[in-house]
């Protein structure tokens, strides 16, 4: 008998065209969804976990002070309650590169002494080269080793005139170091710090790390402990790129798969009850109720695999690129940043299986009908349902086509309610993506309504011309060429913080401060006008452990200065940090410029000042600043508004479907109507119209539930900090748009079926009845 299930399933799929093609495209749309969604979230957190206990990472990297701390006392630490394992302790010391090499800009290098890169803590992983055995050897902390290792061999002069050759690169979790040196040459460098590496018992808390270094520490002089890095401040900022889609993609993930159920289950369900008459035959030739069950299971279930499949194969390729953008400026180590490998077979396998659950709860009703009550059922007329509902309308003033349509949903009252909230869900994430937009939207900048030139110099353009004027000479040109109204200017300089070893990113702004759209601009707290000031994103003051009001000491060039964080960007690299030129002016007098932001006067012709720029000095790159054109703001927005479409798409799907079901289902009643003189113009406004109050319904419900669950997103995107006044966007002409969402939505799905139902032929309907 299971060949005649398999054939009676195969007629069935080709005969349900319609609804077979329905459930492929909603499984296709929900299963690159949930795929994107579950790949983010693996490579947010398995990666770093996995990469960092096969190094057995370091829980805590502390600097200790030399002259507070002997090297005795540090290594009596390692044997202290709590601690699981430690590494030192080993020299470290700050030199200065003054010129740039193998892609690094010039600036300090922070540089530890170690014999060999295993031990019991932080095993370093060498990518290229060899480890350093030798003075004046030194391997470079690289997590592109593999591509730098043309560059093994390449020589290196500190600012003293110190001379090393590098003859390897490593990397690792813990980020200990900017590269590693012989013990013996670390200690001729003069050390200003001794790092120790520990792994504690507890360490799943910064309170369970804070207690167990103190353990650790315990009989040390107050101040020996310089500073001390935690491994989840490391962890979260692996993950700080990655945070920022996920909860959208987690967000469109769960509707996506709550869309398909809700739709499954209505197609399923309509396939029963409109197929009364066939189930009735199936059960009269012998077919048993579990056989009948399987029949309309299969029929689901073959769109729902092709559809997973394609799904998975689509979801699989766009998460290369997102994971790319996601972890873009990110130090990722030796973690290997890739969608986890179970996830198609998690997909492929998962999905139908959940369709196959939706779809068996309305299949059991096939399961429960005799053979005599389908049959009888499915060559009877369905009456009584909704008659009262009908009736009331019939008696109001409302065109006769218009209380048709809005009394018809009352007669399959489940039915109804599943293509409702289909639409709910379809409203709720238009809502959320409206909300997303306008929120990235008030973060940039408010567009002065001028024009802006900027102009790049030589080393950041990389042009390759040689400067034809100093900074101070390009400035004043660029002021005195016609159009000009006023200049700013941008340093970026590579710097150290002390007793951290990765390097940041600085933007030092000067000039006339008003012009840069991309200028000193704080969330919270206050711009950093003063000297000695900085402003950080939430992905520094993640990746660092600080927040505002904190103390930082930068080197530069030999030269240290202390700032405080006064304010917090509303985004920006884990790894930069922006100030102003008086603050730079306290570490270099180079101001390292890499562009001015210039702001003409009305009128001015941008192409002849572009051109007056070039002819001054070939060196710089002029061009006209396109505001809003950050890549992470772009990124979020072009993902939500996609996946908007396609949930979208996909709702409509639902109420086409329920519109096909219900005009097979009242054949007979569209011909009795047309032939008493309806026309196709009112059979398409009834039809319009029994789902268009549905439409108006879903708005009422999902616009409000978008509105919070728009909120909990962008509250929970840590890499971009929203103040509230972006975070309020819902004005009465946007609440007004978004009230028409779930109507566009359901008449979008109504059209094509109005228009079949308007189509139909009375005499070949009746007659068939």
């Amino acid at each position: 008998m299971s060949g005649a299930v398999w054939r009676a399933s195969r007629a069935a799929v080709k005969r349900r065209r319609v609804q077979t093609v329905v459930i492929g495209l909603v499984v296709f749309c929900s299963t690159a969804t949930v795929l994107l969604a579950l790949a983010v979230i693996s490579a947010a957190r398995a990666p770093f976990d996995t990469a960092f206990e096969a190094e057995r990472g370091a829980h805590v990297t502390a600097l200790f002070d030399p002259a507070e701390a002997s090297p005795e006392q540090l290594a009596a630490t390692a044997h202290r309650p709590g601690v699981e394992a430690a590494a030192g302790p080993f020299d470290q010391a700050v030199v200065e590169i003054p010129t740039e090499w193998i892609g690094h800009a010039r600036g300090p290098l922070t540089l530890v002494g170690r014999a060999d890169r295993a031990g019991p803590v932080d095993r370093v992983r060498l990518l290229a080269g060899r480890w350093a055995d030798a003075p004046g050897e030194v391997v470079v902390n690289n997590p592109a080793g593999g591509a730098a290792a043309k560059y093994v061999g390449t020589p290196l002069t500190t600012s003293t005139g110190l001379k090393l050759t590098v003859v390897g690169f490593a990397t690792g979790m813990s980020q200990s170091a900017g590269g590693w040196v012989t013990p013996e040459q670390a200690a001729a460098l003069h050390p200003t710090g001794r790092q120790m590496l520990y792994r504690f018992t507890d360490a799943a808390t910064e309170q369970q790390l804070t207690a167990s270094l103190a353990g650790a520490t315990e009989g040390l002089p107050k101040d020996a402990v310089a500073s001390a890095q935690s491994y989840l401040v490391l962890k979260r900022a692996f993950s700080v790129g990655a945070d920022a889609y996920l909860p959208l993609m987690t967000v469109f993930g769960v509707l996506g798969l709550v869309v398909a159920a809700l739709i499954v289950g209505n197609v399923v369900s309509g396939a029963v009850v409109s197929g009364y008459r066939h189930i009735g035959v199936l059960k009269s030739i012998g077919f048993t109720p579990r056989q009948v069950v399987v029949v309309y299971l299969t029929m689901v279930s073959v769109p729902a695999v092709v559809g997973t499949v394609l799904g998975t194969a689509a979801g699989w390729a766009a998460s290369y690129p997102i994971l790319r953008a996601a972890f873009s400026g990110i130090s990722t180590g030796t973690a290997v940043i890739e969608p986890a490998g179970w996830l198609p077979a998690a997909t492929v396998i998962g999905v139908p299986l959940l369709v196959a659950l939706a779809a068996l709860v309305p299949a059991s009703r096939a399961h429960r009908l005799s053979a005599a009550q389908a049959i009888s059922a499915g060559s009877a007329p369905r009456n009584g349902r909704g008659l009262g509902i009908q009736r009331w309308l019939s008696g109001t003033r409302l065109p006769r086509a218009v209380s048709l349509g809005l009394g018809q949903p009352f007669a399959r009252p489940a039915r109804t309610a599943l293509t409702m909230a289909a639409i709910v869900l379809g409203v709720v994430t238009v809502t959320v993506t409206t909300g997303v937009s306008s929120t990235l939207a008030r973060t940039l900048p408010t567009p002065d309504r001028k024009t802006h030139v900027v102009v790049a110099t030589a080393g950041f353009s990389g042009s390759g011309t040689e400067p034809r004027l100093t900074p101070e000479q390009t400035e004043a040109m660029l002021r005195a060429t016609p159009g000009a109204e006023r200049v700013s200017v941008r340093g970026l300089v590579r710097l150290g913080v002390l007793g951290q070893p990765q390097l940041v990113f600085a933007d030092f702004y000067g000039g006339d401060d008003a012009v840069d759209q991309r200028r000193l601009q704080a969330v919270e707290g206050r711009p950093a006008t003063g000297p000695n000031e900085i402003e950080a994103g939430p992905g520094f003051l993640d990746q660092h452990g600080v927040k505002l009001g904190d103390r930082l000491t930068l080197v530069l060039d030999g030269a240290r200065t202390t700032v405080t964080i006064v304010g917090e960007e509303n985004e920006g690299n884990a790894n930069a940090i922006s100030s102003n030129d008086a603050t730079r002016a306290l570490l270099t007098p180079d101001p390292h410029v890499v562009e001015y932001d210039v702001r003409l006067a009305d009128g001015t012709d941008a192409e002849a000042y572009l051109k007056a720029v070039t002819a001054a000095d070939p060196s710089l790159s002029p061009s006209v600043y396109a505001a809003g054109s950050d890549g992470g703001i772009v990124a979020i927005r072009t993902f939500s508004t996609t996946f908007t479409v396609l949930l979208s798409v996909v709702a409509a799907l639902g109420v086409f479907n329920t519109l096909l079901l219900t005009i097979r289902e009242r054949r007979r009643d569209l011909g009795t109507l047309k032939s008493i003189g309806m026309t196709p113009r009112q059979v398409v406004a009834m039809t319009v119209t029994s789902v268009a109050w549905q439409g108006v319904a879903s708005g009422i419900i999902g616009i409000p539930v978008g509105i919070l669950v728009h909120r909990l997103i962008v509250e929970n995107v840590r890499l971009i900090d929203f103040p509230e006044r972006t975070i309020d966007v819902w004005g009465a002409p946007l609440l007004a748009g978004l009230a028409l969402a779930g109507v566009a939505i359901a008449v979008l799905g109504a059209l094509v079926p109005a228009r079949a139902a308007a189509r139909l032929p009375i005499a070949e309907v009746l007659h068939n009845e």
